[in-house]
């Protein structure tokens, strides 16, 4: 089994909160990571409807048939015990005693918000990262199947057909976890919403333009954005705007979370992407952006990302700040270094009011460079921290 990078936060944390909860994509391997790594917990799956009826029927029982050293999965189906729990952690002030999961991550966190907030820490785990994959030995060099194939577990560990994953992924994801969260008149109507999500990956959302395609109002496109959000499919990438003087640009980028399923979504089918392709550079930058965003998440590095564009056109791909000090990353699919590639470091340095410490530019090439003002890091060799 591949090893998350994940694991040693977690257990650092359950020795200084009573609760943890771990949320993320439906079949990011979150059951097989706490089924597998914290086996000293007893993991109790609340999907059974005998034991999902026992815990709403009578919730101060269900709890005391498990005093502690418990994983429930799919806890959001048991609304009655996170009140329980509360007063439970209160009483005892134990350390490390429960550990919450669940794929419908709106109604769990909405759970966990209203009756555990400061009891519990919060932890993501998505799909692989490259760092998961080279310690796996499943990383490949070669972009376009990884990117075509995907980052989730299940296409790896059962070797199943990314194209049959992908399809059943969304039809699942739809009938199932959308279904329950809005009255769905159509499902085709749903499905196409993803599709057009997809073609404006790696660029500005019009909220307005996106209802028009699909048909919908706009309040229900915003709706059905914070779904995808919140089931950890799509992410919105909000703009730096501290004020350069500059007209910028304040409408959030889209990406989704695996390249696998957007390149499906696109409509490529047997890993049939070319670099040639109009789409290539924002199927690329979708990647690299994803991983970084994974990367934050399973090392818990708590950092903020966002990109910055003025009215101008003038852009950076990704940005954080960290000690009042500026990170800035340009992405280019490129596999050759062109010189071109770094002006927008320079442009933004010039306008820049706090101190920029790193430009970092990751291509499609396989060296790396540092050089006097800019870091040069290959797309493969991120590992950890592309920094």
């Amino acid at each position: 089994m591949i090893k998350r990078n994940i694991l040693s936060s977690i257990k650092e944390t359950l020795t200084k909160y009573p609760i943890i909860a771990l949320t993320g994509p439906r079949q990011s391997g979150k059951t097989t990571f706490l089924k597998n790594e914290l086996s000293d917990f007893k993991y109790v799956n609340l999907e059974d409807p005998e034991l999902r009826a026992f815990v709403n029927r009578d919730p101060k029982g269900f709890l005391e048939s498990y005093p502690g050293k418990v994983i429930f999965d799919e806890a959001q189906h048991a609304s009655s015990l996170f009140s329980y729990l509360q007063v439970i952690v209160d009483d005892k002030r134990e350390m490390g005693q429960y550990i919450l999961s669940g794929s419908q991550n709106f109604q769990l966190m909405e759970k966990i918000t209203q009756s555990l907030a400061g009891r519990v820490a919060l932890f993501r785990l998505f799909p692989f990262d490259f760092s998961e994959m080279l310690s796996g030995e499943i990383f490949t060099d070669d972009t376009i199947k990884l990117m075509s194939k995907g980052f989730y577990p299940a296409i790896y560990d059962r070797s199943i057909d990314p194209d049959r994953y992908y399809s059943d992924y969304i039809t699942t994801y739809v009938k199932r976890d959308v279904a329950q969260l809005v009255n769905l008149k159509d499902d085709r109507t749903f499905t196409n919403f993803i599709k057009l999500c997809a073609a404006i990956a790696g660029h500005l959302v019009n909220f307005s333009l996106l209802a028009r395609d699909a048909g919908v109002s706009h309040s229900t496109a915003r709706n059905w954005i914070n779904i995808l959000e919140t089931s950890y499919i799509v992410t919105l990438l909000p703009p730096y705007y501290k004020n350069y003087n500059q007209r910028l640009i304040k409408s959030p980028k889209l990406y989704f979370y695996d390249s696998g399923l957007l390149a499906h979504l696109l409509g490529y089918r047997n890993g049939k992407i070319s670099k040639a392709d109009a789409s290539w550079g924002h199927l690329f930058e979708n990647m690299m952006v994803a991983e970084l965003i994974k990367q934050n998440a399973h090392l818990c590095q708590y950092r903020d990302y966002y990109f910055w564009r003025d009215s101008q056109g003038h852009e950076i791909d990704l940005l954080y700040t960290e000690n009042e000090v500026l990170h800035l990353f340009e992405i280019k699919s490129s596999s050759t270094i062109q010189q071109n590639m770094f002006k927008e470091f320079d442009y933004f340095e010039k306008i820049a009011t706090i101190e920029v410490r790193e430009n970092t530019l990751v291509y499609g090439g396989a060296n790396n460079q540092k050089r006097t003002d800019y870091l040069v890091k290959s797309w493969m060799s991120s590992g950890y921290d592309m920094e």
